[in-house]
C-alpha cells in the first residue's frame, strides 16, 4: 500500500522560505517521476513541480519558476520542495505524488503566506 507523508508546511511572511518533505513508502520510489501539487481553497489541485525518476530533470509551472526547486533522494525515498520568495498566492495545501498522480493522496501540508 502506497503511503505519502508530507511535512514542512507552516505560516510564513511574504518573501520567506519553506522546505517541504515527502516520505514515500509502499512503491518502487526510484522508478517513477514525482511531483508536488497544491490545492488552494476553491481551486482545483495543480501540479507545480515535477522531477524525473533519476532527479536530473525538473519542470515547473510558470508561476513558481525561479522560486521553487524540487529535488529527490532515492536512497531515502524522499522528495523535497524548496520554496523561496513566497507570495500570498502560494497559500495552499501541498501534496506529493507520482507524476502522473496516483488516485491515492496523502494528507498534505498546509502552507500559508501572510503578513
Amino acid at each position: 500500500q502506497v503511503q505519502l507523508v508530507e511535512s514542512g508546511g507552516g505560516l510564513v511572511q511574504p518573501g520567506g522560505s519553506l522546505r517541504l518533505s515527502c516520505v514515500v513508502s509502499g512503491t518502487a520510489f526510484s522508478m517513477y517521476a514525482m511531483g508536488w501539487y497544491r490545492q488552494a481553497p476553491g481551486k482545483q489541485r495543480e501540479l507545480v513541480a515535477e522531477v524525473t525518476y533519476s532527479g536530473n530533470r525538473q519542470n515547473y509551472v510558470d508561476s513558481v519558476k525561479g522560486r521553487f526547486t524540487i529535488s529527490r533522494d532515492n536512497a531515502k525515498k524522499t522528495v523535497y520542495l524548496q520554496m523561496n520568495s513566497l507570495k500570498p498566492e502560494d497559500t495552499a495545501v501541498y501534496y506529493c505524488n507520482r507524476s502522473p498522480a496516483l488516485a491515492y493522496w496523502g494528507q498534505g501540508t498546509q502552507v500559508t503566506v501572510s503578513s
